[in-house]
């Protein structure tokens, strides 16, 4: 089957349309800190906009353990969506109640409409079905039509994501055919040489990616809190840094697995090293195969790679084709130890080819570090969703999309 697209529901001039939308944003006072996934979200809604529909946005935001939590409130989201629509976005302030009938109600063709945080109902996340069918059918009662547009939930069977697809005529908006059209391309005949950075604080969030990519890149290269389990698993000492000691083995047969397929493994050679996790720690420049010869010792951590690994990185990702980035090479919200996050995040912005960034801590690395969203081929809306498909998983919010 394929994908089902806005073209399969017809004509939507007055039509209620459900956009279910990724506005999980984060927020400092009461104001969005970074805007980007709303900036994703446009294309679609003004498309629904374009065509007279009545646009109604859902989205969840944070984790309020399904009641209602003012800190995890969409209304400063929706502000910013009026903002960057340049028209009035009426905010209704529950979510199935009497305030979302009435925002609905009042909208004229054309009109945009944000719900209360969806999570302020245990059963948009229960693990019921029945509970999640429920909540999905009061929701469906406020539309004719739904479209699925947040990429970042469509690996979660969750009441907005799946049993609201399944109740109400459905199909994917742009921002989610986007996403698919890329993570294709990473996984289908890539152009080569194809490099994978990854990074990250543990091996373990990252085992089904590795393991579904090795058959299929020319090299990957490691960096972040994870590569100090490689490194151990290499036989170094790394001081206090970040250690699985339950991935050891699951690594050294990644390393030799690679090794036979003749993909190469590139570990820093160097890495800043501090006495301590903050961000005024001391800190020093040591080699990958010395990390306890810096001042702190055995206690040192390891915090950052070093810039003999962040230029190495660089100039592989340059004379690559296809690169995909997931994960901080470093501790980046402490600027003593964001350079090589820097650099990586530069290099993918020379790219004569395609660069990807991978969503989630990547994505919001990017923009903290001053890079625009369209200095890359590709900023990803969906961090576990998009590692999730480059698993080669099922995922349910696409597949009741036809996907």
């Amino acid at each position: 089957m394929a994908l089902r697209t806005i073209e399969s529901l017809g004509d939507l001039a007055g039509k209620r349309v459900i956009l279910r939308c990724d506005l999980n944003v984060p927020l400092a006072d009461g104001q969005v800190t970074d805007d980007g996934r709303i900036r994703a979200s446009l294309p679609t809604i003004n498309a629904l906009v374009h065509r007279g529909a009545k646009v109604i946005v859902i989205s969840h935001l944070g984790r309020p353990d399904g009641a209602p939590d003012s800190r995890y409130s969409l209304r400063p989201a929706a502000q910013r969506l009026s903002e960057l629509l340049g028209a009035p976005v009426t905010f209704a302030a529950d979510t199935v109640g009497q305030a979302a009938r009435d925002a609905v109600d009042g909208l004229a063709d054309g009109g945009v409409a944000v719900l209360e945080n969806l999570r302020f109902s245990a059963d948009e996340t229960s693990k019921n079905a029945d509970d999640r069918a429920r909540f999905a059918a009061r929701l469906a009662e406020l539309g004719d039509v739904m479209v699925s547009d947040g990429f970042g939930v469509v690996h979660r069977k969750q009441a907005s994501v799946y049993e609201l697809a399944q109740t109400l005529p459905s199909a994917a908006g742009s921002l989610i055919a986007a996403e698919l059209d890329v993570l294709d391309r990473l996984t289908e005949n890539p152009e080569r040489p194809y490099t994978v950075v990854l990074g990250g604080s543990k091996v373990s969030d990252k085992l089904g990616v590795i393991a579904h990519l090795l058959p299929r890149v020319d090299r990957l290269l490691i960096g972040g809190g994870m590569l100090f389990t490689f490194l151990k698993a290499q036989g170094k000492n790394i001081g206090a840094s970040l250690l699985e000691e339950d991935q050891l083995d699951t690594v050294r047969g990644y390393l030799a697995d690679a090794e036979k397929r003749g993909v190469e493994i590139v570990l820093p050679t160097d890495a800043v090293v501090a006495d301590r996790f903050a961000a005024d720690a001391e800190h020093s420049v040591v080699a990958a195969d010395a990390l306890e010869s810096g001042p702190a010792g055995a206690a040192g951590i390891g915090l950052d790679i070093g810039p003999e690994t962040a230029q190495r990185f660089a100039e592989l990702i340059a004379s690559s084709r296809t690169v995909f980035w997931n994960g901080p090479m470093g501790v980046f919200e402490f600027p003593a130890f964001a350079a090589g996050t820097q650099a990586v995040a530069a290099a993918l912005t020379r790219l004569e080819g395609l660069g990807v960034v991978g969503g989630g801590d990547s994505a919001a690395a990017v923009r903290a570090l001053g890079f625009r969203d369209d200095q890359f081929g590709h900023v990803s809306t969906g961090g576990g969703a998009s590692l999730e498909f480059l698993e080669g998983k099922a995922l349910p919010g696409l597949e009741v999309l036809g996907w």
